[in-house]
């Protein structure tokens, strides 16, 4: 039985940008609305992943007119079109729930200088 649900769910794995934690990424989500689709921009930094396999979730947190806006997305979801990474970032741990007490220059996450 456990082979026939991994084999499923290796069909439906897609290949995805490598980002972690503390990164800035931009995340190209489908939206329907009525009969239309269309693609939207979500731009923020990933405070946590979880999940493994194709129930693999990620949270992406922005500032959108002064107030915190959290999303998270299915990483292997039809409606992800694609997550692309614009700055790494410097953390140290796996979760970055403190992000949501700190505002303005505070809530930034060092970039990594490789």
């Amino acid at each position: 039985m456990n082979d026939i649900i991994r084999s499923i769910e290796a069909e439906q794995l897609k290949e995805v940008a490598d980002f972690n934690v503390g990164d800035t990424v931009k995340v190209y989500g489908r939206i329907k609305e009525g009969n239309r689709e269309r693609v939207q921009v979500f731009e923020g930094v990933v405070m946590k992943k979880q999940g493994t396999g194709v129930r693999k979730t990620f949270t992406v947190r922005k500032f959108s007119s002064g107030v915190g806006v959290e999303k998270t997305w299915p990483l292997y979801s039809p409606n992800v079109e694609k997550v692309e990474v614009v700055r790494r970032g410097k953390v140290r741990r796996a979760k970055l729930f403190y992000l949501r007490e700190r505002v303005g220059k505070r809530a930034k996450v060092k970039e990594m200088i490789k």
